[in-house]
């Protein structure tokens, strides 16, 4: 659990999963996590979460992503002078610098790069600063939107209208960004949002390594059916089973509840109190005006003057109080700007009889599989799920079953990990 966390657990769910894959040795995607210390940081800063997937030769890619992962939560927080949104992109632009600096001065990193997505729960929303290929999505109900445009040749070549819309030639390759932090001295980051927030609203971010072998309609309907912990592990397990060819990140994040922090009963050192508004000199003067009338009005015996003049004391006394306790400073504030054009793409992703049957094609593989490898398999409880999921599908319960298939694919994976183990078989699992 990530630090912060137990204070918004009633209120927001998340999980935080990497995977080197089945055709990488090495682990070039990195994450962070960083939870409001408290409701006054929740107020001005919110949550971030922040995925990179790092490209370079031996150890670059996975220095690149680091210092991005690194660099953004903290200088993010440092530029408290600007408002959130301002102060994610200036974040993720020192990212890029400090990057480009550390590539340029060893011939090992240069031209090191990495991908980036940054997502900030905030009171107005959700905004997303990105740059290159990882995603960032939203389910809201059963509609799953990506919030972000692939920096892509695809995609590029896409909003240039020279390929049509849905299509891929298979001679344009797939791989190949435009955009990324750390191989130049400056950078254009994308700025998205803010997207309202709701209850239940669920966001996903992501390196391509899930994004890549597993359709969108996928990932939403496994996001509408299973918790975040569960719902990170299925969609990991989903991209190896059809041959994990990269590294899989994935962080999943969840509103359950308006965002209110439990407080802790010793606020940690830095939770510090924002600075207070100054209280405007006209409230001032007006007060002191109100009170020297109503001590005259007093003293001549006008005691309705007198009265007034008191009442009228009184309500800029309130009013300074209201301006004092208000926080300054620009916060989270973003202007009532909305920034970016997305979200880009949506699917419907309502757990239907062909969500079901889909799962239920790869629980039938994986059965297979076991079966022919002669696997020391738990059969019993591997079988419940099955029969457990087609009751489900017959009372018209889809939801359920995808929930049963997404627990029977889980069981197996972990039993397909034990017999790895023993057999130290370095097959692939590329069965779908």
């Amino acid at each position: 659990m990530s630090e912060n966390a137990a204070n918004w657990e009633h209120c927001l769910e998340h999980a935080a999963l990497s995977d080197v894959g089945l055709r990488r040795s090495n682990n070039q995607d990195s994450m962070a996590v960083a939870i409001a210390n408290s409701q006054q940081a929740w107020q001005q800063r919110g949550h971030l979460f922040v995925v990179a997937d790092g490209m370079g030769a031996h150890a670059a890619g996975e220095l690149a992503s680091k210092l991005a992962v690194d660099t953004v939560p903290l200088s993010y927080q440092k530029l408290t002078d600007l408002p959130a949104p301002e102060a994610l992109v200036a974040a993720v632009t020192d990212a890029n610098a400090q990057i480009y600096s550390r590539g340029s001065a060893s011939e090992d990193f240069r031209g090191m790069g990495t991908t980036i997505d940054s997502l900030l729960l905030l009171p107005q929303g959700a905004m997303v600063a990105h740059v290159g290929d990882s995603r960032a999505y939203r389910l809201r109900g059963n509609t799953y939107e990506q919030l972000t445009f692939d920096h892509s040749l695809v995609w590029e070549m896409r909003a240039a209208g020279q390929i049509p819309e849905g299509e891929t030639p298979s001679y344009i390759p797939k791989n190949i960004i435009t955009r990324s932090l750390g191989p130049g001295p400056s950078v254009q980051v994308d700025l998205e949002g803010p997207f309202p927030l709701q209850v239940n609203d669920t966001f996903l971010l992501c390196s391509d390594g899930l994004s890549g072998p597993v359709e969108d309609i996928e990932m939403g309907t496994i996001l509408a059916c299973l918790p975040p912990q569960q719902a990170a592990q299925m969609l990991i397990d989903l991209a190896n089973l059809r041959g994990g060819p990269d590294n899989i990140t994935v962080i999943v994040a969840r509103v359950t509840g308006p965002q209110m922090a439990r407080q802790s009963e010793s606020p940690t050192s830095n939770d510090q109190s924002a600075p207070r508004r100054p209280v405007p000199t006209l409230v001032w003067t007006l007060m002191g005006l109100f009170a020297l009338a109503a001590v005259g009005m007093f003293a001549l015996k006008f005691w309705a003057a007198g009265l007034a003049g008191l009442i009228g004391c009184l309500i800029m006394v309130i009013v300074a109080l209201i301006v004092r306790q208000s926080e300054a400073g620009p916060g989270a504030q973003a202007d009532g700007r909305r920034f970016g054009r997305g979200p880009y793409t949506s699917c419907d992703c309502t757990p239907s009889d062909k969500s079901a049957a889909g799962l239920a094609g790869i629980v039938q593989q994986l059965r297979d599989a076991a079966s022919s490898e002669d696997w020391d398999i738990d059969w019993n409880r591997f079988n419940a799920f099955g029969t457990q999921a087609d009751q489900a599908v017959a009372a018209g319960d889809f939801s359920q079953a995808v929930q049963q298939h997404c627990a029977a694919i889980g069981f197996m994976m972990t039993e397909l990990k034990n017999q790895r183990g023993k057999k130290a078989s370095d097959s692939s699992l590329d069965l779908i």
